[in-house]
């Protein structure tokens, strides 16, 4: 009981330290709200509103079908422009697509000779450019064969194909870019608020003081990940239901308390790897420079930006020793997918064992800097 209660009483003073810290505080603010908001509307993948235009030497009704079909919210309405003034207007940037129907195209697709439209595409809008092109094939071919199909006599198709999109029916990119926001800054902020409550305590000469006191490292290791890990949590769940959920219009399949369960258990393997960097560190700098060695290389391949099947085979099985793979395994299955506990425990198992073995050896540099101090 004495040992609960100083671990409590010292993770208060986290607590009230870290309140104090603007900076920190401000940090913490801006990478569960701003940072996730942004990344999700600043990142899309989708193709929206591009601008298009159109020349039309044809004026027939197979052209008008085709122009017609260029609907919002994936392009603009088309508009029409003069021949002559294709090459200005892309070179201007007025239009990321222009449609060129040359003269007598109703006509040779119905006599079979297979007339070229022209496409001109402004790559320089990499996503747009790549999607929209795709997209403006798959519209003229599709416009193209109805046109035909009701024309000529044609033979039945041998299937239809009907694909069926499960847990983001309309692919839209906000809806993984704003949960792989958060989880990604979950890892950074665990480590920096852990390491910079070491490295303050150094600084300010506090350290000193905390191990003359009857308090073993233990307790000053573990009050530190409990505090930190409360306000993370806390933010994590704040950060859900007001900018993925009401800002963003997000729906969440799955339980939200499960997952900040599982986001508690990593926390603990997270902040204890922020203690050990602040042991390492002398100075919040080189703290910083640290955090980024670590984080980046989890963050990136932890499966939250690709798939640890398109990884090479050593690599994915070495990225099973880090929790943070197994992290944003359960953060999809739970948020995507409305898994339960029955599905994801040996995640929550994995990062458990791999965290507490990460403690342990934490707490033993922090003993033996502690050793050092005194």
């Amino acid at each position: 009981m004495p040992s609960l209660r100083n671990i409590l009483w010292l993770g208060v003073k986290e607590l009230h330290s870290f309140a104090h810290d603007f900076v920190l505080v401000g940090l913490v603010i801006w990478g569960f709200s701003f940072a996730v908001y942004s990344q999700a509307q600043s990142s899309s993948q989708e193709l929206h509103n591009a601008s298009i235009g159109y020349v039309d030497e044809d004026n027939s009704e197979l052209s008008r079908r085709i122009l017609h079909a260029f609907l919002p919210p994936y392009y603009k309405l088309p508009q029409p422009v003069a021949a002559g003034d294709v090459d200005q207007l892309m070179n201007n940037g007025k239009f990321t697509f222009i449609i060129d129907i040359p003269p007598n195209f109703q006509r040779d697709v119905l006599g079979g000779r297979r007339p070229a439209i022209q496409v001109n595409v402004d790559a320089t809008a990499m996503v747009q450019a790549g999607l929209g092109s795709a997209y403006a094939q798959q519209i003229i071919t599709t416009e193209v064969s109805d046109f035909i199909a009701r024309s000529q006599t044609s033979a039945t198709a041998p299937l239809n194909l009907d694909i069926h999109i499960a847990f983001n029916p309309n692919v839209i990119t906000a809806w993984f870019t704003s949960v792989m926001g958060i989880i990604g800054n979950v890892t950074m902020l665990a480590i920096i608020m852990a390491g910079a409550a070491v490295v303050r305590e150094r600084e300010h000469g506090t350290m000193d003081h905390l191990l003359v006191m009857p308090i073993s490292p233990f307790e000053i290791a573990m009050s530190k990940v409990w505090a930190n890990a409360l306000v993370i949590t806390l933010a994590v769940g704040l950060s859900l239901a007001i900018v993925v959920r009401t800002l963003l219009g997000i729906p969440i399949a799955g339980s939200v308390l499960l997952f900040m369960a599982g986001t508690a258990i990593y926390l603990f393997f997270a902040t204890a790897v922020g203690i050990f960097l602040g042991t390492v560190a002398r100075s919040m700098p080189q703290l910083g420079l640290l955090m980024m060695l670590i984080v980046l290389p989890m963050n990136m391949l932890s499966g939250s930006n690709t798939p640890l099947e398109s990884m090479p085979k050593w690599l994915a099985t070495i990225m099973l020793a880090s929790p943070s793979t197994h992290f944003v395994s359960f953060a999809q299955a739970i948020l995507y997918r409305g898994a339960g506990f029955d599905v994801v425990w040996p995640q929550f198992l994995a990062v458990a064992l791999i965290g507490a073995i990460f403690f342990g050896l934490s707490l033993l540099r922090f003993r033996q800097t502690s050793t050092q101090l005194t």
